[in-house]
């Protein structure tokens, strides 16, 4: 066995582990290969189930907790997504595979540009990343069949639960610090939004406004 194979029955099994059962959802991560986007000192830690710093004081989030989220969405074939905090490009290029088109939004530039080249380096095509911010979503393209919000607000944002359609799904952490946070579900109905707490996470901020660099 290569140690690139041996690597990735590892990196899968330690999803499994943590709870990351669907097939589709641990298809799709197998197929990206998450050392294309930690790049530098913690390039050697690229496999492991751990949260990573990227540029703009930023972080790619540990592998089982992508797996999870992505897991709870449930993203359909013919699925619009919506991402909220594009970061690295990872979590979108895991969506990438199991969606029709992703919409990915973030405040810093420099992500942005740093996530269109990885993405592009992936031939990844059904991926559009943008400079915005991302408290008020992507109105132009709404309404989205999922949206998943990647940093931690104090409660759903409303403007990006009126850009989710019925049937719908949001998967969102929420809290008021950085060491009180849970992943909701939030799934729209006929008779209006349904909760679902998942599990405790830390998350970085969701903050209005673009950054300026």
């Amino acid at each position: 066995m290569t140690l690139d194979a041996e690597r990735k029955m590892q990196f899968l099994f330690a999803l499994r582990s943590k709870g990351v059962t669907d097939a589709r959802t641990l298809d799709a991560m197998e197929k990206v290969d998450r050392g294309e986007f930690v790049r530098g000192h913690f390039e050697t830690r690229a496999y492991d189930d751990m949260p990573l710093p990227i540029s703009c004081g930023q972080t790619i989030s540990q592998p089982s907790v992508v797996g999870l989220m992505t897991q709870a969405l449930n993203v359909q074939p013919r699925d619009k997504v919506l991402e909220v905090g594009t970061g690295s490009g990872y979590q979108a290029a895991v969506l990438s595979h199991l969606a029709r088109r992703v919409y990915s939004i973030d405040r810093h530039r420099t992500l942005i540009r740093e996530a269109e080249k990885r993405l592009a380096a992936q031939d990844i095509h059904n991926v559009t990343v943008m400079t915005g911010d991302g408290c008020f979503g992507v109105p132009e393209q709404a309404p989205f069949d999922r949206i998943l919000v990647t940093a931690a607000a104090e409660d759903p944002p409303g403007p990006l639960l009126a850009q989710l359609k019925e049937g719908g799904i949001m998967v969102v952490p929420v809290g008021q610090s950085d060491a009180i946070q849970s992943l909701i579900k939030v799934t729209r109905g006929p008779d209006g939004l349904q909760y679902h707490e998942l599990l405790p996470v830390r998350f970085v901020p969701l903050i209005e406004g673009v950054a300026p660099d």
